[in-house]
């Protein structure tokens, strides 16, 4: 069926409504006030509102922002706390043991503790303010190239309205395609616009290949009387249990206003334990005495999930292409060693906001004219940054002691360490097939620990994310095979996107009639975190958008 869209003209789209597009377009606002240039730029989000999707272990590093609004706290930026010290702990399965330095990239004192949600929010208020058309609720669903097929030219948005089987039901509306000059993806981790033209134009040809943490987040409200009425530091981050020292991640606690408590933990992807379940993982770090100590009498009032990209400077993609720039979690910018990756998203923004400028300027948007954002990438304090922590990851990714000999190596090294660059492996291909697996992931949390209160389970928290989809659309997520999930990965690794992803979204369960294992997908619940789409062993999972403004809704993590 041929569909006639509506097209609309701008001269820079930016794909995303993260931290990193909204400091970009506010960049941009900034320098065409400057030049008394009348720019039309606009900004789609999939979420219903700005913030809506934003989730993160929230320590914002202000550098950032102050060189992007100055007088930020003047204008009521969101902040719900300031660090006043960073405490770091190893925990064994029944103790804690506060560790004497605490690494320096890991240095928080006086930065800010922040609702990711509520800045961005906030943020995209400040860009209307300057004139940028802020769009929620429109999925970028497939990416317009020009007639050289190289070229991005724009991004069309998803329909709304489609049956189960695609078809268009009677309250159908097509998606519309956003003409620009300039487009600008900032989707975040795995963006599925990016994974597109990165597959067709090879922007990671050359890379080490990116790898990702998940990581569940809550917001506990606290008793009046609570730990950190006493404690010197705010900013608590762990090792150790429950994952040990074999696989990569950690916790973390932070404390926010209103006797809130911000905690989380995430686990490495590049995991090798079939077995394991992420969110039971987060379940045994909150029930772990030491924490269990800070978060009693509390209440969770929001939970979310997110991967993270973590890959370090080597996993960076080509930055631009004719027509296009990438910023962002989709670019990979992240801190690793620091855990933050709010300030860097946010100064790519910036940087690709003042090559678009220059490109305005002369009229033309090849790739040679938008090298100028790589360039000054490479000339910023971001690149220092992550340059440091370019082989992070890697160090991680080996077991026992030669995972400190090489952190400790690349501490004293600014990052060189003992091999530079070290190799890196994709998170899909590390797995072992459960014949070859002897780990123990410890005790699965049974229902007695999920009290619906301060312990909720998988679906609870769901529910708790406000997570929305049509039940009558689409499913957005693309089993390529399945029967290849009850054949070769149940019987090699028991079906382990029914234990990765934090919404329970995939489940196998045995078919009445012939009492043969078969997949079932819960589209409803999913919290477009993406880990199936990165974690899964045979490649078998595709995630896509559903129909814009669905998904969860965040509005305190």
């Amino acid at each position: 069926m041929s569909i006639e869209r509506e097209k609309i003209d701008f001269d820079v789209l930016f794909v995303g409504g993260g931290s990193a597009s909204l400091a970009g377009a506010i960049r941009l606002m900034q320098l065409a006030g400057e030049r008394n240039l009348n720019l039309e730029v606009a900004l789609i989000e999939k979420g219903a509102a700005i913030g809506s999707h934003a989730v993160s272990g929230a320590i914002l590093n202000p550098v950032a922002l102050k060189e992007l609004l100055p007088d930020f706290q003047e204008k009521g930026c969101p902040l719900a706390g300031t660090v006043r010290d960073d405490e770091f702990y190893y925990l064994t399965a029944k103790g804690s043991y506060r560790l004497p330095l605490v690494p320096r990239y890991m240095h928080n004192k006086g930065f800010y503790i922040i609702s990711l949600s509520k800045f961005c929010k906030w943020l995209g208020e400040r860009a209307e303010e300057l004139g940028v058309n802020i769009f929620p609720g429109f999925t970028g669903k497939e990416v317009l190239y020009g007639e050289d097929q190289q070229t991005i030219k724009g991004v069309r948005t998803g329909d709304q309205g489609l049956g189960p089987d695609g078809a268009p039901k009677a309250n159908f509306e097509p998606g519309i395609d956003l003409q620009a000059k300039v487009t600008v993806l900032g989707e975040g981790a795995r963006g599925s616009l990016f994974k597109e033209i990165d597959q067709k134009l090879k922007l990671s040809a050359g890379k080490m290949p990116q790898v990702y943490e998940t990581g569940i987040k809550e917001v506990i409200q606290l008793p009046e009387n609570n730990y950190f009425k006493t404690s010197k530091g705010n900013d608590i981050h762990t090792l150790g249990y429950p994952l040990g020292l074999n696989t990569a991640g950690g916790g973390f606690i932070y404390e926010m206003e209103d006797n809130r408590a911000s905690i989380g933990y995430l686990v490495s992807l590049g995991y090798r334990d079939p077995l394991l379940d992420p969110y039971d993982e987060f379940i045994k770090f909150k029930r772990h005495p030491f924490v269990a100590s800070i978060i009693h009498g509390g209440k969770v009032i929001e939970q979310g999930a997110r991967t993270v990209t973590t890959g370090g400077y080597f996993t960076i993609p080509r930055l631009v292409v004719d027509g296009g720039l990438f910023i962002g979690g989709s670019a990979g910018m992240q801190n690793t060693p620091g855990l933050k990756g709010i300030h860097v998203s946010m100064k790519s923004g910036m940087l690709a906001a003042e090559a678009i400028l220059a490109a305005l300027e002369r009229g033309s948007y090849t790739r040679q004219d938008l090298e100028y954002y790589q360039q000054l990438f490479e000339k910023s304090w971001i690149k220092d940054e992550m340059y440091e922590g370019r082989n992070f990851s890697q160090a991680l990714a080996h077991n026992g002691l030669m995972k400190f000999i090489h952190l400790g190596a690349q501490y004293f090294t600014k990052g060189r360490g003992l091999i530079d660059p070290m190799p890196l492996e994709e998170d899909h291909k590390t797995l072992n097939a459960l014949s070859h697996h002897a780990g123990d992931t410890g005790p699965t949390p049974d229902r007695k620990t999920f009290d619906g209160v301060l312990y909720v389970d998988k679906l609870t928290g769901v529910y708790l994310s406000k997570t929305k989809h049509r039940e009558d659309e689409p499913c957005h997520l693309l089993v390529h095979d399945t029967a290849l999930c009850v054949s070769q990965c149940y019987s090699s690794y028991r079906s382990p996107c029914t234990r990765f992803c934090p919404g329970s979204v995939y489940e196998i369960e045995v078919d009445e009639e012939t009492a043969q294992p078969r997949l079932k997908i819960n589209p409803s619940n999913c919290l477009h975190c993406k880990t199936c789409d990165i974690k899964d062993p045979f490649e078998n999972i595709t995630w896509t958008c559903p129909e814009g403004g669905e998904g969860p809704s965040y509005t305190v993590v």
